[in-house]
């Protein structure tokens, strides 16, 4: 029996995002993290005090002690992890409970125009230099082809379980009702009013789903959002919600777009960062901009995610022996 540990991007999470990737690394990593003993610890929050940093623990013995170490998905990876950083808590006295680590999917944020040595040096240090890694794009791939280790450009595991089958069974037709999205922290009342009242027009019933900690309360601050539904926070709750009847999704939202999709729901993603650009870009995403809006929801289309299996089936024989 293999250990295995899991650096979790969905533990202690404000963004249901997070729990959407972690289902599908299980999904996808199931050949091996099947039957084996499994210790997930949080991305979010410090792996450890300060003081249990200097003795033996069993924290510093499951990590130490592990066959396979992995930093599951997202946006993990900074220019600099000088300034604050919500998604990663690491530092210099933490980094050895990281060493060896192999990424699956990970993407990076660009909170710093350039990096500073402070960083790069803990990624050398915590990055395994034996395996290659998976990156969600190609930027990621030449930031860690700097830091001298291999990397490949699978895109987010959230995408690696698109076939053409599963494209085909997307709706290219209009549906009468939709899910939306809106996200708390790339805020703009107005456009967002707007968006509002285009769905208005254009659908019958209007279903909000609370993927992000304060989406709801930010909803709650535009003029006007009378009768719309409200599908709770959990993301269970939004897969549910993809079983109504006659439904597709519309949003700001990447990865309820993404999950949509993945449950055959038509889906219109609004670009509102480069994540959404850049994967447009790579893997054929639906994506538009707020102007394109309404001429994408009324035309008909298919949807034709393009996903580098050979790279995927590459990336992952390196851990079938």
């Amino acid at each position: 029996m293999k250990r295995i540990v899991l650096f979790d991007t969905a533990q202690g999470t404000t963004n249901e995002g997070d729990y959407i990737i972690k289902e599908c690394i299980d999904q996808e990593m199931d050949f091996l993290f099947k039957s084996q003993y499994i210790v997930r610890y949080s991305t979010h929050q410090p792996i450890s005090k300060f003081y249990q940093m200097f003795r033996k623990n069993l924290i510093s013995h499951v990590c130490s002690t592990s066959d396979y170490k992995f930093l599951c998905g997202t946006n993990l990876f900074m220019n600099s992890l000088l300034r604050l950083s919500p998604n990663w808590n690491i530092n210099f006295t933490s980094c050895k409970y990281y060493e060896g680590s192999i990424a699956i999917g990970c993407g990076m944020d660009m909170n710093a125009k350039y990096m500073d040595p402070y960083t790069k040096s803990i990624y050398k240090k915590i990055l395994s230099h034996d395996y290659i890694h998976s990156v969600r794009d190609e930027h990621t791939k030449l930031f860690f082809e700097s830091l001298g280790v291999k990397a490949i450009n699978t895109g987010c595991p959230t995408l690696w379980g698109f076939t053409p089958e599963l494209c085909e069974s997307i709706a290219t037709k209009k549906k009468n009702n939709v899910i939306f999205t809106l996200t708390d922290y790339k805020r703009n009342p107005k456009l967002d009013q707007e968006f509002i009242e285009i769905l208005r027009t254009h659908y019958n019933r209007l279903m909000f789903w609370v993927q992000g900690y304060d989406d709801y309360e930010y909803l709650k601050t535009l003029t006007d959002v009378t009768g719309i539904e409200i599908i709770p926070q959990s993301y269970k709750d939004y897969e549910k919600a993809l079983h109504s009847d006659d439904v597709e999704y519309v949003g700001t939202r990447l990865h309820a777009g993404i999950y949509a999709m993945r449950h055959g729901i038509r889906s219109i993603i609004i670009c509102i960062d480069n994540r959404a650009e850049d994967m447009h870009g790579s893997y054929n995403l639906p994506v538009v901009t707020r102007k394109n809006l309404v001429s994408k929801i009324i035309s008909e289309f298919t949807t034709n995610i393009c996903v580098p299996h050979e790279k995927i089936e590459f990336w992952k024989a390196q851990f079938i022996k």
